[in-house]
């Protein structure tokens, strides 16, 4: 805990990565993509889901046509994964030592949520947990069109903060983030060394 103290002295902003970060979803995002990929005559084993969890929904849904051989009616596989995922969102759970980070954080620096999910996801799971209110902006990948690891997420949560790259800090929990946080020229944490 500590080492994330100093990592935040001296930084205007906060920007959080949702999944992984401040929520435990993966148990529930497994399910759903699970019964969206059967939904167009797939079959996705656990672990293969546990090794890719966190990326955006067209990169997953790349590597499971290239891992199963099928060609996915995309909409139709999305459609049946975030149905699902909202009928589960009682499994979802905050990760607090991070959450925790956020609450006590408000009013003493911007901060905001830059998650790599869609809106129709990160929204309600969120205001689920009753984290939304904690941050002043949520970007999602609908805002920007282009996953991490490019930059677009961060950049755009600093300049709807006002804040410049250089005074932010990044909590993630993901290569693809770290990355992302890297190419947008703010420093980062790396999350999972917090909640292992």
């Amino acid at each position: 805990m500590k080492k994330l103290e100093h990592a935040l002295y001296g930084a205007k902003a906060v920007i959080f990565d949702c999944d992984g970060t401040l929520i435990d979803s993966a148990p529930v995002y497994g399910k759903a993509w699970a019964e969206g990929f059967a939904s167009g005559g797939g079959r996705m084993a656990d672990d293969w889901y546990r090794a890719r969890n966190g990326l955006s929904e067209h990169i997953l849904m790349d590597a499971f046509e290239q891992a199963s051989g099928l060609k996915l009616d995309r909409d139709q596989v999305v459609a049946r994964m975030r149905d699902a995922y909202l009928e589960n969102m009682e499994a979802l759970s905050e990760i607090s030592m991070i959450a925790n980070i956020a609450r006590k954080n408000v009013g003493k620096l911007s901060m905001a949520v830059a998650s790599g999910g869609p809106a129709a996801i990160v929204l309600p799971s969120l205001r689920h947990l009753k984290l939304d209110t904690l941050f002043d902006v949520i970007i999602t990948l609908d805002d920007v069109g282009v996953p991490k690891p490019a930059p677009n997420l961060f950049t755009e949560a600093a300049r709807r903060l006002k804040s410049e790259p250089a005074d932010c800090v990044v909590l993630e929990d993901s290569d693809q983030g770290i990355t992302a946080a890297g190419k947008a020229g703010m420093r980062c944490f790396d999350g999972r060394r917090l909640v292992r």
